[in-house]
C-alpha cells in the first residue's frame, strides 16, 4: 500500500470511529449533539488522530487499539477550531468549506459544543483505563500529555499570545513560541501519546518528539503560506484572513520566500530525526514530505 492509500485507509478508520464515539444527533438535548457532530463530521484531514495511530504502530501496538485516544485528540482539535472561529476570537465564517459552527447554531450553542467536545475527549481517554492490555501508568501518562498540550501552557497559551499580538510588531522568537504552543503542542502530544500507550522506549519517544516539533512548525508555516497563496475552493476558508486581521504570520514576519525555505528546512530536520526507525519510519517521512505540497 502506498502513502496516499494508507492515509485514505486510516482516515476512513478515524471517520467511522468518530461517528460511533460521538452521541447520536437524536440524543437529547438534540441541539447540542447536532452541533457537536456538525463541528467534527464536516471533513478535515484527521492528521492528529492519524499521528496517534502511527505512534502506536511504531511502538508495537495495533492501531485499532488506540482509536479511542485518536478520536479524543481529534475532538480536542475540533473544540479548539469551534472556539477559534467565534466572533470574539478569529471571527471566521467558513471552516472546511462550510459555515462555521456558530454561523449555523449560534454563538452560545457553539461555545457549549466546543466545551462538550473537550469533555467527551477526556471521557474517551479515561475509558481506555478499562483496557487491561494497556498499562494503566501509560494511559495516565498519555492523558497527562494531552492535558498539558491543550491547556494554558500549551494550545490555549498559543491562542492567548496570538490574541495579544494582534496589531503589534512581533519578532521571530515570539512567533515561533506562539505556534509551538498553538499548533505544535497538540501535534506533538498526538504522536507521543500513541507511542506512550503502546510502550515505546525512551529513545523512540525522544525521536518522535523531535520529529513532531519540526513537523508541526513546518505545518504551521505552510498554513501561513496557504493564507496568502491558497485557493479558497480547496482550502475551505477565506484567503487573506490573517492579513485582514493584522495577525503575525511567518509570511508577514519573514516574507514569502524565506517562509517557504524555512518550511523545507523543518521537513529535512523532521525526516532526519526518524533515523532510528529505519524503514519503519517510512509513513512519517512521506507525511512530512507531503506538507510541502499541501493545498489545504
Amino acid at each position: 500500500m502506498n502513502f496516499q492509500q494508507e492515509m485514505k485507509a486510516r482516515k476512513k478508520m478515524v471517520e467511522s470511529a468518530l461517528d460511533i464515539m460521538l452521541p447520536g444527533s437524536e440524543v437529547e438535548p438534540v441541539s447540542i449533539h447536532q452541533a457537536m457532530r456538525y463541528a467534527v463530521l464536516n471533513g478535515g484531514k484527521r492528521l492528529r488522530p492519524i499521528l496517534v495511530m502511527e505512534g502506536a504502530r511504531l511502538g508495537g501496538k495495533d492501531m485499532e487499539k488506540v482509536l479511542p485516544l485518536a478520536c479524543a485528540v481529534e475532538l480536542i482539535h475540533c473544540f479548539s477550531l469551534v472556539h477559534d472561529d467565534l466572533p470574539a476570537m478569529d471571527d471566521d465564517d467558513l471552516r472546511r468549506g462550510k459555515p462555521t459552527c456558530h454561523k449555523v447554531f449560534g454563538e452560545a450553542m457553539a461555545i457549549l459544543a466546543g466545551d462538550a467536545l473537550l469533555v467527551r475527549a477526556f471521557e474517551l481517554s479515561a475509558n481506555m483505563l478499562q483496557d487491561s492490555s494497556l498499562p494503566t501508568e501509560n494511559v495516565l501518562w498519555a492523558w497527562n500529555e494531552l492535558a498539558t498540550a491543550t491547556g494554558s501552557r500549551g494550545m490555549i497559551a498559543g491562542q492567548v499570545i496570538d490574541l495579544e499580538s494582534e496589531n503589534k510588531s512581533v519578532d521571530g522568537d515570539t512567533l515561533r513560541v506562539m505556534h509551538q504552543k498553538k499548533t505544535g503542542a497538540l501535534i506533538k502530544a498526538a504522536l507521543k501519546s500513541g507511542a506512550i500507550v503502546s510502550g515505546a522506549d525512551e529513545e523512540q519517544l525522544q525521536a518522535l518528539e523531535e520529529f513532531a516539533g519540526h513537523f508541526g512548525l513546518a505545518f504551521q508555516i505552510t498554513d501561513d503560506i496557504l493564507d496568502v497563496e491558497g485557493d479558497e475552493r480547496i482550502t475551505g476558508k477565506k484567503s487573506g484572513s490573517d492579513a485582514a486581521g493584522n495577525k503575525a504570520t511567518y509570511v508577514s514576519v519573514f516574507g514569502l520566500s524565506r517562509a517557504n525555505q524555512m518550511a523545507e528546512e523543518c521537513i529535512e530536520q523532521a525526516i532526519r530525526s526518524l533515523d532510528i526507525f529505519g524503514e519503519e519510519g517510512w509513513f512519517l517521512k512521506e507525511l512530512a514530505r507531503s506538507v510541502l505540497g499541501r493545498r489545504s
